[in-house]
């Protein structure tokens, strides 16, 4: 099929057939297809949308353009869980060991930081030794071993979105729902899943900060996903402030620790982690009342097993296999601690958490550029949440950072990055909408 025909038909706002679109991912794959073409479909089907279907033929033509992983020796659920990303947002580390933890097996392929977001493949590459793109016997292994696996994309898994997102990026084509979904679950499929849950992000911290926007993109990412053959739900949550009480990568790790031991109840990131379990495990079938799902994350934590798992993760991966009894030890710190003092008393009412995500990046603990390196040790520390009741010249959060002028600058950008008002604020709740299949 000639792909000029094909993005004509899409500019006039005609659906393209399954065949004609898996025509134009094939030609996308090979390369036979100019970059001013996919460019131009690209263009096209932001403007002009796509249809579930057209949406759904799109997702299984990019998951097919490369390997697509089967685990059907394993003898588990496969089960995964996809964030859109945020700051403090260091869910998977958690909830990778808890799911299987409660006998599901997880092969979980993440990312690296996207703009003021943190990435999950550079959280754990603060841990000596953790291979995060393992050949396909030891990412197997250590699914099969430790019920879970965190890794990174390989070159063979949906191919075809590399290309299309290198294009969209340099086109102002990103913001596309159908080209996200597919994007985003198209790697998804290719890891062979049979249930996904989506932790879309909305606020000022998120890629979505319109509440109808986030709603919309989980709407198109649950209907497809479903679909698609992958019972899958989605929940929104809350990015108006940082989830964790961190941000940065040795940092976030640290914090994933610390809430593997039972450190951490009572929090926003509890609620959200625990949320997102039992969906994994409600999608998977292996429960069907939340409230039973939610016990068996809560005891994962409680009994020590979530926390095993991870260690055994970790190991089975390149990293110490002590590293739970002492990650203290193996995780990079900075050199320098900067407290950020409130100027006056009040309530915490309000947090640019975006700005917040770019002051880590400023640190070092993200990318300017592709080829930049990452300072793992980096961060701000000690976030008290919203709704805090704080006096003059107490802490607000702590900066690390490896020298005295750059963290005396972010302790700058955290200070003016809240506010703080007489009254205590309405604080929005951790945990919105959940969306089904429809």
């Amino acid at each position: 099929m000639l792909p000029q025909e094909i993005i004509r038909r899409k500019r006039d706002g005609e659906a393209l057939s399954p065949v004609e679109i898996a025509s134009f991912i094939e030609g996308l794959s090979n390369e036979t297809i100019s970059e001013g073409q996919v460019a131009a479909f690209a263009m096209a089907v932001f403007f002009r949308g796509m249809t579930p279907d057209e949406i759904v033929a799109l997702t299984l033509a990019m998951r097919d353009s490369g390997e697509v992983l089967s685990w059907s020796d394993v003898g588990k659920p496969i089960a995964d869980k996809h964030s859109t990303g945020g700051v403090g947002d260091n869910v998977s580390l958690m909830l990778a060991p808890i799911a299987a933890a409660c006998g599901l097996a997880v092969p979980m392929i993440s990312g690296r930081g996207l703009g003021h977001t943190g990435g999950t493949l550079d959280k754990l590459q603060s841990i000596p030794g953790y291979d995060v793109m393992p050949d396909n016997a030891i990412f197997r292994r250590a699914v099969d071993r430790a019920g879970c696996a965190i890794i990174g994309q390989t070159g063979d898994l949906a191919p075809a979105d590399k290309r299309l997102y290198a294009i969209r990026d340099v086109t102002a084509t990103v913001e596309s729902i159908p080209l996200i979904t597919a994007s985003i679950l198209s790697k998804k499929l290719a890891a062979g899943l049979e249930s996904l849950v989506l932790d879309v992000k909305v606020g000022n911290g998120a890629f979505m900060a319109k509440a109808e926007d986030a709603e919309a993109l989980a709407r198109s990412l649950v209907r497809v996903a479903n679909g698609a053959g992958v019972r899958t739900t989605a929940l929104l949550t809350d990015m108006n402030e940082p989830l964790a009480d961190c941000a940065g990568n040795a940092i976030e790790v640290q914090n994933a620790v610390d809430f593997l031991k039972g450190l951490k109840g009572g929090t926003r990131l509890e609620a959200v982690t625990l949320a997102l379990g039992a969906e994994m495990l409600i999608n998977a079938g292996v429960e069907k009342e939340h409230s039973v799902a939610h016990a068996r994350c809560v005891d994962a934590i409680a009994s020590g097993r979530a926390a095993e798992i991870f260690g055994q993760m970790v190991h089975e991966l390149g990293g110490p296999a002590d590293f739970m009894d002492k990650a203290e030890h193996y995780l990079p710190r900075a050199k320098v601690e900067v407290a950020v003092e409130a100027v006056e008393d009040g309530y915490l009412s309000s947090c640019d958490t975006r700005t917040l995500g770019l002051a880590v990046v400023t640190l070092g603990g993200g990318r300017q550029r592709p080829s930049d390196s990452i300072d793992h040790g980096v961060g701000l520390s000690g976030f008290k949440p919203l709704g805090t009741r704080i006096s003059k010249g107490e802490p607000i959060a702590f900066v690390q950072a490896n020298d005295e002028a750059a963290a005396q600058e972010a302790a700058k950008t955290v200070l003016a990055s809240y506010g703080i008002s007489r009254d205590k604020p309405v604080v929005t709740p951790a945990i919105g909408l959940r969306i089904d299949a429809e």
